[in-house]
């Protein structure tokens, strides 16, 4: 084993060049490795991993005071089948009375901070600081404990009288804020947090809570075994616990749910992430196995020496499988550390936009240890074959049969070109790639996934920029002015809200306002609140995007998303009825939207007069004359009347740069790999045919021709590629976006997805081609440069 090591080092010193080839293509194979898999591990399971992190409720369970006592609710901790329980804490609903819609919130947004339909799917962004109620408030001394350990997001912990922590949804919001309850005292908020339980939307300590009314004694269990993994199970388990008790719970919340709504999220980045991690992990192999096997064949002649001076043949093997492991092992380890480092802000940034604060996705240890091990045997296994079929060699037969390709080997093809009136380079270099076949085609391959990838990415892109521009309404609302709610320290508007439009319309740069109304309604049959967006003035200017029929035109109108309509088996053209304090007001479903929101619908003013003749708006979207100043035209709202809050409208939307980032930065690395096959090829090709490089040169051939020779040889490769990656991209395409959109509930007009235009399929042409080329440029400029007298010298 010391003459193998010494041999093998001595390898891999003389062989500076391949070595440092092998170490880089497997130090990038690793990092998109690493990558690829990070993501799909992630992908596969963050509600779980965050629930188990957090000691997750699998029930949240209240319970009448009056009914049930303290000593009671503890005893069920106990009972079989309890893994923990964390209570009883008592709980108390407060009501905020907001302005307009935000008064009947119900269930569905119970004690949330701000609607936030920029971040679900469409819509301007929520008006800052913005806190509506009824909020469920439970008094609990911090935020640990055996269940539902909650995380504290910005500030401190409530643990003094006139305190409060309330929950955050996904908006960074201030300290400070000042809360007055009706019949109550004032709280002031002193952090911001995050139940991944859900089981409640603040928190105060035990000793504020009395001030606050509980009526009710909330329970966190976390159940054992199987009986947490359905909702079948959990009821059983819960009943179970709560056996021994007077009554049953007045209200419980199984983990389930919770995890279906984040997991409707999350998921339409799976089909995504999936496929860019299958190819990245598909390319790895490809590349290094082209890499490794490569550099193996062009060692024959020197296997033969050391099968001369001795050496066994499984000695040989052992040199050089050694010889291409030290720089694998090396580039293994440096892509696997890079890609845990580069995986990490693309991790955060996929799963920031699936609505929860909880979801702490990382890497886990599984996949750091399946890359370190299995690309060593990878690289192993790919040298093998060869080296193998070098052990049966004799040392006379490895020594003749040197690198070069055998004699015959694509001759028939090289003649044919060369009777062709192309110039002789061209014709030699499209002749290269059959002198080596099994080489070739795994080039090819590689080329054809990296122009796949490029297609996907493209077509990805371009659907999610127009997806964005559509819901950040680019170009068709600048700014959204709220009103100002005295309860929470804000001004509140001079005038009334026909006087606060028709201030909007004064003032110069206005070109259209439309007034909305967010309220909640009920739907006759359906037990659960919907959130409806109701408008008035100029909402045919908005630039909202219909999938499906049109866009509200008259009173008694409706548009609804997607998952609104399977969720009821309604369809475009049928008719609901939205009941508020016991008014009805009927309206029929003239279109289906873009959006995610599953309970989310846009109506017209006249239909919310028909039930709610005195609501007013709370917020104005507001479309500027071209050239006018935001921010400029917001001062001048702020100075017009300080109970008016704009905020300009952001023309990018979080979801699609998230996809369209990560796309782009798994498109370069994949591209890259492709391209360092594509040097690796060229660097053994060159080296194989030094001889008839130098009989070329001998008879006239110029350095720029044999550059142009060699690089048309890979030019040729990746033509090919592009055209056969290009179907395989659009097909990806094609099965990928429709799960995307699925996944997620949102329905894409046709002219987003209608993007494989004859332009972009000309250029997705040429990419190929561009990958092929650069990574024989440096090569094929070292041929280039190869004096006759040194091909000599070495022959």
């Amino acid at each position: 084993m010391s003459a193998v090591w010494h041999a093998s080092r001595a390898a891999v010193r003389r062989r500076r060049l391949q070595t440092a080839v092998i170490g880089l293509v497997v130090f990038a194979s690793t990092v998109a490795i690493v990558v690829a898999l990070g993501l799909l591990e992630a992908a596969s399971a963050p509600f779980d991993r965050a629930f188990a992190q957090q000691r997750g409720a699998h029930v949240v369970a209240s319970f009448d005071r009056a009914e049930v006592s303290d000593a009671q609710l503890a005893a069920t901790a106990r009972r079989p089948g309890v893994e923990a329980a964390a209570g009883p804490f008592q709980q108390a609903v407060i009501t905020l009375p907001d302005a307009g819609a935000a008064a009947d919130k119900g269930p569905a947004e119970k004690g949330a901070a701000d609607k936030e339909p920029a971040d679900k799917g469409s819509g301007p962004p929520a008006a800052p600081r913005t806190i509506t109620g009824p909020l469920t408030v439970v008094g609990r001394a911090d935020p640990g404990g055996p269940v539902d350990r909650v995380r504290l997001l910005a500030g401190r912990w409530a643990t003094r009288p006139g305190e409060i922590v309330l929950h955050a949804v996904g908006a960074e919001r201030d300290v400070g804020t000042v809360i007055s309850v009706p019949g109550g005292p004032q709280l002031t908020v002193v952090g911001w947090a995050s139940s991944l339980s859900r089981s409640a939307q603040g928190w105060v300590s035990p000793g504020q809570i009395a001030a606050l009314h509980p009526t009710a004694a909330q329970m966190l269990y976390r159940f054992s075994g199987p009986s947490s993994s359905t909702d079948g199970r959990i009821e059983k388990a819960l009943a179970s616990a709560t056996a021994d008790l007077p009554v049953s719970p007045l209200a419980s919340q199984s983990y389930l749910g919770i995890k279906r709504d984040v997991g409707r999220a999350a998921a339409a980045y799976v089909p995504f992430l999936l496929a860019f991690g299958v190819l990245g992990l598909v390319v790895a192999v490809l590349i290094v196995a082209n890499v490794v096997s490569g550099a193996v064949i062009a060692g024959l002649r020197h296997i033969g020496v050391l099968k001369t001076l001795g050496f066994t043949p499984n000695q040989v093997v052992s040199v050089y499988l050694v010889m291409v492991l030290v720089p694998g092992v090396v580039g293994c380890v440096t892509g696997t550390v890079l890609g845990g480092v580069a995986a990490q802000p693309l991790l955060k940034s996929v799963f920031m936009g699936i609505g929860t604060q909880d979801l702490v996705v990382g890497i886990s240890p599984w996949v750091y240890g399946v890359t370190l091990l299995g690309m060593p045997v990878l690289v192993v296994l790919a040298a093998l074959v060869p080296a193998l079929r070098a052990h049966r060699l004799s040392a006379a037969r490895a020594i003749s049969a040197g690198s070069a390709p055998r004699a015959g080997r694509g001759r028939r093809v090289q003649r044919a070109l060369a009777g062709t009136r192309l110039p002789r380079p061209v014709s030699l270099g499209l002749g290269l790639p059959f002198a080596r076949p099994g080489r070739t085609a795994l080039t090819l391959a590689a080329v054809v996934l990296g122009v796949t990838t490029v297609t996907l990415a493209t077509g990805l892109s371009s659907t999610m920029a127009a997806y964005g521009e559509a819901v950040q309404r680019v170009g068709y609302v600048h700014t959204v002015v709220y009103v100002g709610k005295p309860q929470f320290g804000e001004p509140a508007p001079r005038q009334g809200d026909a006087g606060t439009e028709a201030l909007l319309r004064s003032l110069p740069g206005t070109v259209h306002v439309t007034a909305d109304a967010w309220i909640d309604v009920k739907l006759a049959g359906y037990a659960e609140n919907i959130s409806c967006q109701f408008f008035r003035g100029d909402s045919g200017t908005l630039g909202e995007t219909v999938a499906r029929g049109r866009w509200l035109e008259g009173p008694g109108e409706v548009v609804a998303p997607p998952a609104f309509l399977r969720k009821r088996g309604l369809d475009v053209g049928d008719r609901v009825t939205f009941t508020l304090g016991g008014e009805k007001a009927s309206a029929t479903i003239v279109g289906e939207s873009m959006d995610g929101m599953p309970d989310l619908l846009r109506s017209n003013w006249e239909t919310l007069t028909a039930f709610a003749p005195d609501r007013e708006a709370n917020q104005y979207e507001i479309r500027l004359a071209p050239g006018t100043d935001v921010g400029a035209y917001n001062a001048a709202v702020r100075a017009a009347d300080p109970g008016l809050n704009p905020v300009a409208l952001p023309e990018t939307n979080r979801d699609a740069v998230i996809i369209i980032g990560s796309a782009s930065a798994l498109t370069v690395l994949l591209a890259t790999v492709a391209a360092l096959g594509v040097f690796n090829t060229v660097l053994l090709n060159t080296r194989e045919r030094r001889r008839d490089l130098g009989t070329l040169k001998s008879l006239g051939m110029t350095p720029r021709q044999v550059s142009v020779m060699v690089v048309t040889s890979m030019a040729a490769l990746g033509a090919v590629g592009g055209l056969l990656g290009i179907p395989a991209g659009i097909g990806a395409y094609g099965l990928i976006m429709p799960a995307m959109t699925d996944a997620a509930g949102v329905s894409l007009p046709a002219f987003m997805t209608d993007v494989w235009h004859a332009p972009v399929l000309a250029l997705l042409a040429l990419t190929g081609v561009v990958i092929a080329a650069l990574g024989a440029l440096v090569p094929a400029r070292s041929a280039a440069r190869l004096t006759i007298a040194k091909v000599l010298h070495n022959e």
